[in-house]
């Protein structure tokens, strides 16, 4: 037995030196947890995982490595040096990218270019897609995931403030598979507040988005309170992004809103009958 296990640790380690000294690929990341450690991602963007959590976060919402994700809007890649490594092995990630596509692909693509290896087989789509743009193929994802864009499609984010969440929340339902899931993390506006304000706040209420996903065919499947921060009261002078990490005023009251940190958010899971 003691010869048996020997010979495996000389043959293990055969293979890892050969793997290196020919160049083979780094091995794929096989958890959440070792892609939120991995060294490439943008230590600017580690700083953020004490508000973002992103290890619990998506946990929550079930993301696996074999999984195919779709994530709406990915801004500046913050969850795209996440999710792009942890799927590249197993599953398949789509940056769904917002209505100045291709411009809004930006970030992906400097990712893309940087690090093939890691981002090379992220797919860019459009979101909401128009006809003739590509677009995530009905009835294929596993998990949809948006974070903190709820609020612009409320407000009417680049289409003439004309509120598109509907119509947003009808194309998330249909690339989803039967028993697929949409997390949603968003910006918090208290249940008590003017509907009013999710207009101009950057805030929204639960039962808005309920409403929407519901409307859409999704059933709720659970709230986690994991991005919460009790220290934000969510009526500040420039909405949302008097806060960090955008702090609209800059340098009045900065140290004041740091002390405050990141918004309060909702964490909602819903399913695709």
């Amino acid at each position: 037995m003691r010869q048996t296990l020997t010979l495996l640790a000389v043959l293990t380690t055969a293979v890892a030196v050969a793997s290196v000294a020919t160049g083979a690929p780094r091995m794929p990341r096989q958890t959440i947890a070792d892609a939120v450690a991995s060294p490439t991602r943008t230590p600017a963007n580690v700083v953020r995982d004490q508000y973002r959590h992103p290890v619990d976060t998506l946990t929550f919402f079930g993301v696996k490595p074999a999984s195919t994700v779709v994530e709406i809007w990915p801004g500046g890649g913050w969850y795209t040096e996440i999710l792009a490594p942890l799927t590249r092995a197993k599953g398949t990630y789509y940056a769904a990218i917002g209505p100045d596509f291709p411009n809004g692909g930006r970030a992906v693509e400097t990712l893309k270019a940087k690090d093939p290896a890691l981002y090379g087989h992220a797919k860019l789509v459009a979101f909401p897609a128009q006809a003739g743009q590509p677009r995530v193929p009905d009835g294929s994802a596993d998990i949809v995931l948006t974070f903190r864009n709820v609020h612009n499609w409320r407000m009417g984010y680049k289409r003439g403030d004309v509120d598109y969440s509907p119509e947003a929340f009808r194309q998330m339902f249909a690339m989803l598979k039967h028993g697929g899931v949409l997390g949603i993390e968003d910006h918090r506006l208290p249940e008590g507040a003017s509907a009013e304000r999710e207009k101009s706040s950057g805030y929204i209420k639960v039962s808005t988005v309920r409403r929407l996903a519901e409307q859409a065919g999704f059933r709720f499947a659970g709230a986690s309170e994991v991005n919460a921060n009790p220290r934000d009261t969510a009526d500040w002078p420039q909405g949302v992004w008097t806060l960090p990490p955008t702090y609209t005023l800059k340098d009045v009251d900065r140290a004041k809103y740091a002390a405050i940190g990141e918004s309060d958010r909702m964490t909602l899971k819903f399913r695709k009958p």
